[in-house]
């Protein structure tokens, strides 16, 4: 590179992302070049005036080497010896991201124990662009094997974190079918805890009907691969049920059924999930979040379908009881009718009508008493009523000689001799008579 072109970089490479003018750059590629329509730092960058590659290039160097030392985790998945430089292949165990790694230092030839494929590591790089091929690696300064105790950390705040978020609660976790249509596999190629499964399953149910995804399930690709084979079981609206299988393995052979990525997955199908990872004591955060936790892979094959046998045998013996119970309650009806039938009252219904019509005349009888008692009261009653009228009646003093004299002007009744006018009327017990008053005489006292 000219003078001019590392002038022009170092001048903008104060500001990264702005772009350089690159009249100088552009004038010392040679003769050869295309000359550019318009130079200088108020010209844009445009077709016209284009950067160079190695400005480019140059450009991406100086931008990375400001980053910096930084620490980074990863797997490692490839290891390699050229002399005495050491070249590594880092991987995020989460997501398909891995990077190249260079030891010129010989940090790793100082690790205890000896690095190996799978290794959990934590390094501390510096990122290095090589212009020449523009590509990107990692040059090691110091490199850490992440221990066990450190791990058993990890996954323990890791499991307090998830936990908190609710992802091991009870009332989140989803019931498995009692017979599943179709079943979920995920579990290692050729492996026996797959045949563990298919064995136990169709030994219980022969008609199981499993899908199957054979995966890594353990290594850099263990999580991505069952998270993917995962998201399309779940996809899939014939299965009911997901199995996740593993055989048992030290504990770093089953890190990958701890991990942040897998268990979030899990915990977002809408599938029910059964997590059959290594044996009894093993327990990867999976178990927890998963909505079923066999012990083993042979009891997921046992749990997720039904016993045939065992069901038929259910069945035959409810059937039993149901005809016995049907038998008994027949037997017992019967009896109860003929219990009934065999009564008097049943054998000659109408001494029951005759029970009651002898009620009824009794009935009638008294009914009739009564109410002549009753007329014969009231008729006496109604006579002496009659007696005391009659005895209170101005008519009954008529019929005994005495008269009612009224004045014939004003219909009054005269009780004294000086009220009497001209004429007067007199009312006698059958009749009345009119009269002039001629003479009146009061009587002495």
């Amino acid at each position: 590179m000219t003078d001019a072109a590392s002038s022009a970089t170092d001048s903008t490479s104060e500001r990264p992302g702005t772009p350089e003018q690159p009249g100088a750059a552009a004038r010392s590629a040679g003769p050869g070049a295309a000359k550019p329509a318009a130079t200088g730092p108020g010209v844009p960058m445009s077709a016209e005036n284009p950067w160079p590659l190695r400005v480019v290039s140059k450009k991406i160097g100086d931008w990375l080497a400001r980053l910096g030392e930084v620490w980074t985790e990863g797997q490692i998945t490839e290891i390699s010896h050229r002399g005495r430089t050491v070249y590594l292949t880092l991987r995020d165990p989460s997501a398909e991201v891995s990077m190249r790694v260079v030891d010129f230092t010989g940090a790793v030839a100082a690790c205890e124990p000896p690095l190996r494929d799978g290794a959990q590591v934590v390094i501390r790089a510096q990122a290095q662009w090589w212009d020449k091929n523009g590509s990107l690696s990692l040059h090691v300064r110091e490199i850490r094997q992440v221990g066990l105790g450190e791990l058993l950390a990890r996954l323990e705040r890791l499991k307090k974190l998830l936990a908190a978020e609710g992802l091991f609660a009870a009332e989140r976790k989803k019931p498995l079918p009692f017979l599943p249509y179709r079943i979920g596999l995920i579990t290692g190629r050729a492996s026996d805890a797959m045949r563990d499964v298919l064995k136990n399953a169709k030994a219980r149910l022969p008609s199981a009907d499993f899908e199957v995804r054979e995966v890594a399930v353990q290594g850099p690709r263990a999580v991505t691969e069952v998270c993917a084979a995962l998201a399309e079981l779940d996809r899939d609206p014939d299965v009911e049920v997901i199995v996740i299988a593993r055989g048992g393995g030290s504990m770093e052979d089953l890190l990958p059924f701890s991990d942040e990525t897998l268990c979030r997955a899990v915990a977002e199908a809408v599938t029910p999930v059964v997590s059959a990872i290594g044996h009894e004591p093993d327990t990867p955060i999976l178990d927890y979040v998963a909505d079923w936790r066999a012990s083993t892979p042979t009891e997921a094959g046992k749990k997720v379908v039904p016993d045939l046998a065992e069901e038929q045998r259910g069945l035959n013996i409810s059937r039993t009881r149901l005809r016995q119970a049907l038998g008994a309650m027949l037997t017992r009806e019967a009896d109860g009718l003929a219990a009934m039938r065999a009564r008097p009252v049943l054998a000659r219904p109408e001494t029951m009508l005759e029970a009651r019509g002898e009620v009824v005349a009794n009935l009638q009888h008294r009914m009739r008493a009564r109410v002549d008692s009753r007329l014969e009261r009231s008729t006496d009653e109604l006579e002496h009523l009659r007696a005391r009228l009659r005895s209170l009646s101005p008519q009954s003093t008529l019929d005994r000689g005495y008269a009612i004299v009224t004045d014939t002007e004003t219909g009054a009744v005269l009780r004294e001799a000086a009220d009497a006018g001209e004429a007067i009327e007199v009312r006698l017990a059958a009749g009345s008579l009119r009269a002039a008053v001629v003479h009146t005489r009061e009587d002495e006292q």
